[in-house]
């Protein structure tokens, strides 16, 4: 399978960096810590394309495809994982399952505004009792004539207060268990949904996070994805491509904190020499760089970005901070850390592409992207947490762009599954002898 990119993925690629680091990173931080939503900057990667990448262009995207899809995902996630999950939930949790699923009606209304940018969808999935186990739905869709009457609450909703369509799935018919879910597009503004209230996190502090109740909530039938009892299986096939894009955001995370640890390494002295010399910090560096390029897909994309970020960040620290004389980069500990990150990002990278490259080849790619947001978001924790060792003390304070990243990272072990959820659906496939194959 052919994991080299285009020419035309090559210069998406380029393009999405240099607006990343000229209108995103600049604000990354300011945002983070005013919690705010960075609507004119989304409205930038609106006019690029990159708010519908997996879009056709017939319906308001840009029909790029799934590989320049975590491509782009992973260089927004480098400068800012919030940015990345806002892209991510537009193209692979909202948008792909409009698309795949939708009349051409209901992508006329529900789906050009958001693969073009001008409104955002969110994915109203998981419910208080409800999170990994996403068939106990307690929201209760029932038949009123042409309508359907909502009740329920949905948590932790990715740009729920700032959706202006939310893609809701619930019980049709309880008796059928996960058959009896289907799938809803509820506009904002519907009479009896509300958003009661936004989460404060950790990290991603820049996109909401939001509680979303229905209180006899009427929806037209009309606004019905697919058929009734489909929803599951409709949530489930979004989940999939959202695992790549949180293995390409948990990459660009990864990357972008390893880059600044080189960077670190380089200028930051030890023992009179910069402690990218040291043995230790090569290793890290090393191991940071291997596990960036194994993971990156959709989630996996998301975890890619931001270990690319950190990654880079603390090469360029590596070069400037000095101790001992010299600096930290020449150090043998700190090139040793600067190695394993960058071994660890390439590693993330491939497994993410390849998950991407399936998809787009319309292949078996559930398993891949569950490989894929494993690796990527456990590489994203060890690398952004490295990034931090080659930084010290500095890595701690919220001045330096690693601190960040490591509160970023977090989230890509968590949603679209956990990794042990992931581990869960990579074993069954193993045992079954149907995993995806490149």
């Amino acid at each position: 399978m052919r994991l080299e990119l285009t020419g035309e993925q090559q210069m998406i690629q380029a393009t999405v960096r240099e607006f990343a680091d000229a209108q995103i990173r600049p604000i990354a931080a300011e945002i983070d810590r005013d919690c705010r939503f960075p609507h004119e900057t989304v409205k930038g990667m609106g006019e690029l394309g990159l708010m519908g990448m997996v879009i056709p262009e017939r319906w308001g995207g840009s029909g790029a495809g799934a590989v320049a899809y975590v491509v782009a995902l992973e260089e927004i996630a480098r400068a800012c994982a919030s940015h990345a999950v806002v892209m991510s939930v537009n193209n692979s949790l909202y948008g792909d399952p409009l698309y795949r699923f939708g009349t051409d009606a209901q992508r006329e209304q529900f789906l050009r505004p958001v693969a073009s940018g001008h409104a955002h969808g969110c994915f109203a999935l998981t419910e208080p009792q409800a999170g990994s186990d996403a068939t106990n739905q307690a929201t209760i869709a029932s038949r009123d004539g042409d309508h359907y009457v909502l009740t329920g609450r949905k948590r932790f909703i990715t740009t729920g207060r700032e959706a202006s369509f939310a893609l809701v799935f619930g019980q049709t018919d309880r008796a059928r268990g996960h058959r009896g879910i289907s799938a809803f597009v509820v506009e904002k503004g519907t009479p009896g949904f509300t958003v009661a209230r936004i989460e404060d996190k950790l990290g991603i502090r820049a996109s909401d996070t939001a509680e979303l109740v229905f209180d006899d909530c009427r929806v037209p039938a009309a606004n019905r994805l697919g058929e009734e009892g489909q929803g599951f299986r409709i949530a489930l096939s979004a989940i999939d491509g959202g695992r790549v894009g949180i293995a390409a955001q948990a990459v660009g995370i990864a990357a972008g904190a390893y880059e600044r640890s080189v960077a670190y390494a380089r200028e930051r002295r030890s023992f009179g020499v910069p402690i990218g010399e040291h043995q230790m910090v090569q290793w890290m560096l090393a191991d940071m760089a291997v596990a960036i390029d194994g993971a990156r897909v959709g989630i996996a994309a998301q975890a890619v970005g931001i270990a690319a970020g950190a990654y880079e960040r603390s090469v360029a620290y590596a070069r400037e901070r000095r101790s001992f004389g010299v600096p930290i980069g020449e150090h043998q500990m700190v090139q040793w850390m600067l190695a394993d990150m960058a071994v660890a990002i390439d590693g993330a990278r491939l497994l993410t592409l390849r998950a991407a490259a399936l998809k787009e080849a319309g292949r078996p790619f559930g398993t891949a992207a569950a490989m894929a947001k494993l690796f990527a978001a456990e590489m994203a924790m060890k690398v952004t947490t490295d990034a931090i060792q080659v930084h010290g003390g500095y890595g701690f304070i919220k001045d330096y762009e690693v601190e960040r990243a490591f509160r970023d990272a977090k989230i890509t072990q968590l949603y679209e599954g956990t990794s042990q959820i992931q581990k869960l659906v990579i074993a069954r496939a193993v045992l079954r002898g149907d995993h995806d194959r490149a």
